[in-house]
C-alpha cells in the first residue's frame, strides 16, 4: 500500500460474528438469527433473538459465560464445537446463541420437518424464532436457531461436497483485511466505497437482497461445487437472482449499507468445511491482484 493511501479500517465494534486484548476487548457483537443476508431487525417481541460474539476476558471460564448470557452450557458447547474438558483463553471469541438450543446452517435437501426431528425441536417454534415465512421456506446458506434443540451424540461430519484447492477463488475485492473470521465463515476488505466487488468464482446467483438488516445490500452466488459465497454491504448490485457469473465478473460496487460502521466488503463461505480463502492473510493484509 502506498504511502498516500488511506483506508478505512473497520472499528471492533462491527456487528457479523464467527467465525483483542484483555482490558481493552471488544464488547459483544450481535447479529440477528437467520442467514447473514436474510436477517430481519426491529423484532417486536421482548425475546432475545440475537446471535452474539464474545470476546473471553481475564478471569471467565464457560460455566460462567453460560450463566451470564442465561443458556444452558450445552448450548454454549454445541455452538463453538467445546466439551465439558474444554480450555478458553482470554482473547478468545465464543458464539453466543440467544437461547438454549442448536444452530444450523441450511444445507441442500434439508426441510424444516428434518431439522426439528434431527434436533428434538418443534417446526413452528422455528419458524417464529426465525422470523420465517408462515410456510416455513428455508434456503441453502441460512443459519437457523432451534430453541431447546439437543444436538445429536454424534458429531455430524464437515465436509465439501468435493476438494476445493487453493487456486479455486480469486480477491472477490481489492483493499485491506479489516476483520478477521467471523460468522459464518466471513473476511471483511476495507476500501473506498465504490470500489469493485467480483465473483471469487464462477457459478450461479443464487439470491439478491436490498436493504437487508444487518447486512445491506448482498448477493449469494452458488458455485458448481456446491459452495455458496456471500458478498454484503454492498453499495450497488448489478447482477440479477438466476443469472450466471464467471470468475472475477464484476457483480457490484463496495458500500457502507446495513449495520457497519463504514465502507467494506463482507466475504463469507457459508458450506461446511470449507474455510474462507482469505483466512490465511492477517488483519492489516492489502489484498492485490498485481
Amino acid at each position: 500500500m502506498g504511502s498516500g493511501e488511506s483506508f478505512l479500517i473497520e472499528s471492533p465494534e462491527l456487528f457479523f460474528i464467527q467465525k483483542n486484548s484483555l482490558k481493552t476487548a471488544s464488547p459483544p457483537i450481535i447479529v440477528t438469527p437467520k442467514v447473514l443476508g436474510s436477517l430481519i431487525g426491529n423484532f417486536e417481541s421482548e425475546i432475545k433473538k440475537e446471535i452474539i460474539e464474545y470476546t473471553v476476558q481475564s478471569g471467565d471460564n464457560l460455566w460462567k459465560i453460560a450463566t451470564d448470557f442465561e443458556i444452558s452450557l450445552d448450548a454454549l458447547f454445541w455452538a463453538n464445537d467445546l466439551s465439558k474438558n474444554s480450555k478458553i483463553l482470554p482473547g478468545q471469541r465464543l458464539i453466543i446463541p440467544p437461547v438454549s438450543g442448536v444452530l444450523h446452517l441450511v444445507e441442500k435437501g434439508d426441510t424444516l420437518t428434518e431439522i426439528a426431528k434431527k434436533y428434538k425441536g418443534d417446526v413452528d417454534s422455528i419458524i417464529t424464532f426465525n422470523d420465517l415465512a408462515e410456510d416455513g421456506e428455508i434456503f441453502r446458506g441460512d443459519l437457523l436457531i432451534i430453541p431447546d434443540g439437543i444436538k445429536p451424540p454424534e458429531p455430524e461430519p464437515y465436509y465439501a461436497q468435493s476438494p476445493v484447492p487453493d487456486s479455486y477463488f480469486i480477491f472477490p475485492a481489492t483493499g485491506q483485511i479489516s476483520q478477521g473470521l467471523h460468522l459464518y465463515n466471513a473476511i471483511d476488505i476495507a476500501n473506498k466505497c465504490g470500489t469493485s466487488v467480483y465473483a471469487a468464482a464462477g457459478g450461479k446467483v443464487y439470491e439478491v437482497r436490498y436493504k437487508n438488516f444487518p447486512a445491506g445490500n448482498f448477493i449469494k452466488i452458488e458455485h458448481l461445487n456446491g459452495i455458496i459465497t456471500l458478498y454484503a454491504h454492498l453499495s450497488k448490485i448489478i447482477v440479477e437472482t438466476g443469472q450466471t457469473v464467471s470468475q472475477g465478473d464484476i457483480i457490484g460496487y463496495m458500500g457502507s449499507t446495513g449495520l457497519t460502521t463504514g465502507c467494506h466488503l463482507h466475504f463469507d463461505v457459508l458450506s461446511r468445511g470449507v474455510q474462507n480463502p482469505l483466512a490465511k492473510y492477517p488483519v492489516g493484509s492489502y489484498l492485490n491482484w498485481e
